[in-house]
């Protein structure tokens, strides 16, 4: 089947890693352009494979090319609801062919060949056709297939133009829909070679963090193929509507984390956080200096203002890692009613990039839209909260509230003190003292006999009663 590629091609070399030591080239990528692209069409030219552009035995080593990836499928029983999901396989099934790598979906896809790959003799064709053939096993509706390879800057950005348009039609017919007309969400782990804890929960309101993948992509999905990685998740009891808390959600992450991961917040960055893959298009982190939130996605080159690039944050939070104040989302999930909405969705965000605010801005409230800083406002954290204060951010009234509950955490505290003097007995308990949750305490000081001073700085505490023994 295979007798014409000059590399292995198989299950096993999926999750290889090709690091820049072994690489020969990098296509696409943080540094270059590229982009993906499955459509079903209805004249297609079984096995047809063109390469538009350089070759690899034409570019030079170490090098970074544009990258375009055009799969063109016919089929009496395809649809164009199937396209979004055929071409997700394509980052697992790339992966199959020994010596390249593929990372994550649409027009972020992020590509390298190795050198012994290129040494073997491996050239983009061989690429096209070995995953010509694995597209057909691994969707026998598929009758015929033709992929076209483009390496030219000027052919990758008309490509890239052309796919950014069925991206968003695609997105914009999942809309239409909310988690609230459904029975029925749906669990996908086509990342689990790279993220063995993580399944990506998808609902109406909650596009897969890769971004490429929609409920009506995973209906679709389901149905072609029922023992597939997308099936179905009876939406089932709710446990909190806000946060986004569902008993049959938390059983199927229990069940595909291996008991790694037991409860799920799909709306939350906060205390049960989805779990993040790899692959998702932004994170969402927690401010603590400000209470706030900060978005940044893998287009952004710059630090964000908790000092550290996308990058270093990304590898903080993938792999199946649940990680309370981070959370990876896809800029789609951004334009969702329920973005975020148990962390208070935009009135919660303090910064993000520009770019992702300018291609959200129809979906930001507009009394929100100028008061919330970018990288061209402000960058560190003392930046930020004097654009906050001067635009009169709501995040400021949040601060105002913590700090006047601080101030009657400090009088309650007192006021126990006065309560139970120094000479009390022995050990003495005291118990049923309420103490305020705070969601964020810049500074917060308890007063403790013998002079001696606590502060706790930049905290978040949550007590459901304090006990006070005398030592």
């Amino acid at each position: 089947m295979f007798e014409d590629i000059p590399v292995d091609v198989s299950p096993m070399y999926e999750g290889e890693r090709i690091r820049s030591a072994n690489m020969f080239v990098e296509l696409a990528g943080p540094k270059s352009i590229g982009a993906e692209l499955v459509q079903v069409e209805e004249d297609v030219e079984d096995g047809k494979v063109e390469v538009i552009g350089p070759n690899l035995n034409m570019m030079k080593e170490g090098e970074i090319y544009p990258f375009g990836l055009l799969i063109e499928i016919k089929g009496e029983k395809l649809e164009k609801e199937l396209e979004g999901v055929i071409e997700r396989r394509t980052h697992e099934l790339c992966n199959y062919v020994k010596g390249f790598m593929h990372l994550n979906q649409r027009d972020q896809i992020w590509c390298r060949v190795s050198k012994e790959a290129k040494d073997a003799g491996f050239e983009l064709e061989h690429l096209g056709k070995s995953i010509s053939i694995l597209f057909k096993e691994e969707f026998p509706i598929i009758e015929a297939i033709s992929i076209k390879i483009f390496t030219n800057k000027e052919d990758v950005e008309t490509f890239l133009e052309k796919a950014s348009t069925a991206y968003e039609e695609r997105d914009a017919r999942a809309r239409e829909l909310s988690d609230e007309d459904v029975d029925v969400f749906y669990g996908c782990v086509m990342c689990q070679s790279f993220a063995p804890t993580h399944t990506c929960v998808v609902t109406p309101d909650r596009t897969a963090l890769c971004g490429a993948i929609n409920w009506f992509d995973c209906r679709a999905a389901a149905k072609m193929d029922p023992d597939g990685p997308i099936f179905e998740i009876e939406k089932g009891e709710v446990l909190d509507e806000i946060k986004g808390e569902y008993v049959n959600v938390n059983t199927i992450m229990t069940d595909r984390s291996q008991g790694t991961v037991d409860r799920v917040y799909l709306h939350s960055v906060f205390g049960y956080p989805h779990t993040s893959c790899g692959c998702f298009e932004a994170v969402a982190f927690y401010i603590p200096e400000l209470d706030g939130l900060g978005i940044v996605d893998r287009d952004f080159k710059g630090e964000t203002p908790l000092g550290i690039p996308f990058s270093a944050m990304a590898g903080q939070c993938s792999g199946g890692k649940q990680v309370e104040g981070f959370a990876g989302l896809s800029l789609e999930y951004m334009r969702s009613p329920k973005f975020l909405q148990a962390d208070g969705s935009y009135e919660r965000v303090i910064w993000l990039p520009k770019a992702i605010k300018d291609s959200l801005i129809d979906f930001i409230p507009e009394e929100l839209a100028e008061k919330i800083p970018t990288e061209e406002d402000a960058n560190s954290i003392k930046e930020i909260r004097k654009f906050l204060r001067e635009n009169n951010h709501p995040i400021m009234e949040r601060l105002k509230a913590a700090k006047e509950t601080i101030e009657e955490s400090e009088t309650a505290t007192e006021t126990v003190e006065e309560e139970y003097p120094a000479d009390m007995e022995a050990n003495p308990e005291i118990e049923g003292v309420p103490m305020a949750q705070v969601a964020y305490t810049p500074e917060l000081s308890l007063p403790s006999s013998g002079g001696m001073k606590i502060i706790f700085k930049n905290a978040k505490i949550y007590a459901e009663k304090v006990i006070i023994k005398r030592k």
